[in-house]
This record gives structure tokens, sequence and C-alpha cells, in this order.
């Protein structure tokens, strides 16, 4: 069923466009809540006047948010944490966590809604970030997580030890590498030594 939408359905359509839509979603939700109408000239006349209402609501709120992107964007906040032997942390920064953190340490009120966060952060160290304010207005900013006080003995521990391990890995690569040339040099001269012995042998026998 070809309908004219009067509403933004998420992940469907924006108000004003046309599309075709399966029939018992028209029926059971669209039309009964006046999301949207049947295609025809009144509707579709009705959806360009709220198109163009929405379009000059959208700049508005798109402008308000540009502001507030421009001091964000590219902006580092560092948040501490507590961090447990293995390196992960004891909890997780969330969302929320971070709009907290960036509305007090860059003076800017960061919804947490706005804040795209696919997982909760467990590890630290640095992370991009993305803030949504509007749907044509976005901010990049860097979650830099460290270890709190009680924290860093642990964490320059795991470090050393990973150095190390690191370290013992490449050793054992490298040595690793260097049994395989000698290998294959060796037998790559083996046959040269036994063709050189059937001709000494060779001549023996004249």
């Amino acid at each position: 069923m070809k309908v004219v939408f009067f509403e933004d359905v998420e992940g469907t359509a924006q108000v004003g466009e046309v599309k075709e839509v399966k029939n018992g979603f028209a029926r059971n939700f669209l039309l009964p809540r006046g999301t949207a109408g049947a295609a025809t000239k009144d509707n579709l006349q009705r959806a360009n006047s709220l198109a163009q209402k929405e379009a000059r609501r959208q700049e508005k709120i798109d402008g308000e948010a540009r502001g507030v992107s421009t001091k964000l964007d590219g902006y580092t906040v560092t948040i501490e944490a507590r961090v447990g032997e293995t390196g992960r942390l004891f909890g997780s920064i969330t969302n929320r966590d971070i709009a907290e953190a960036l509305t007090a340490k860059a003076g800017v009120e960061v919804d947490p809604h706005t804040v795209l966060l696919p997982e909760p952060i467990r590890d630290i160290g640095p992370r991009p970030v993305t803030i949504k304010f509007t749907r044509n207005v976005t901010a990049e900013v860097t979650v830099d997580v460290v270890p709190d006080e009680a924290s860093k003995p642990v964490v320059e521990k795991l470090m050393a030890e990973r150095a190390a391990q690191a370290e013992a890995e490449a050793k054992a690569a490298a040595e690793a590498k260097y049994r395989a040339e000698a290998e294959a040099k060796a037998a790559g001269a083996a046959p040269a030594e036994t063709e050189a012995g059937s001709e000494v042998e060779d001549e023996t026998a004249e």
C-alpha cells in the first residue's frame, strides 16, 4: 500500500515521504494512529505542508545544536575508574558517566541519550565516542579511561608483566625464525654435497 507520512517514523520514513509499505503495517499501525495516510492529492498537500514546517523546526534546533557541538568536537574527557588485577574495570563506564563528565568538565550540558555508546566501557584507554545532538548534528569526542590513584600500582605491575611477555614472545619468534632459516640453508646445501660425492665416486671408478 502506498502511503504518505504525516510524522517521522524511526527507521521507516520522514514526514512528507511517500512510500510503499505492507498492508498490515499501514492498516494496523500507520493509519489508525494518523501517522500516515493514503497517497491522495489532499493528503500529499497536507504532508508537504507538514514537511516544510518540520524542515524549519529542524533547522532551528540544528542551529542551536551546532553552537554546542563546536565546543565539544575533538574534545578529550578523562574519566578515572577502579581497575582490577586483570586490567578490567570494576563495573563499567556508561553513557550517563560520559554525559556527566562532559557536562562537568567541558561546561556543556549533555543528555545521556545523545551519547552513542554501543556497550559500556570496561577497559582503560582512549576511545572515540559520538555525541548525536540532532539527526544532522554530531560531535566526536575522545573518552580516556584512566586508573584511579588506588589502581595505579596494579596497572603499572600489569603493564610491566605484559611488556616482559611481549619481549619474551618477540625473542622466541626471532629464535624460531633463525632456526628455520638455518634448516632451510642446510637443506639447500645437502643435495650439492651429495652431487659432489657422486662425482668423486665416478672419477675413482674410472
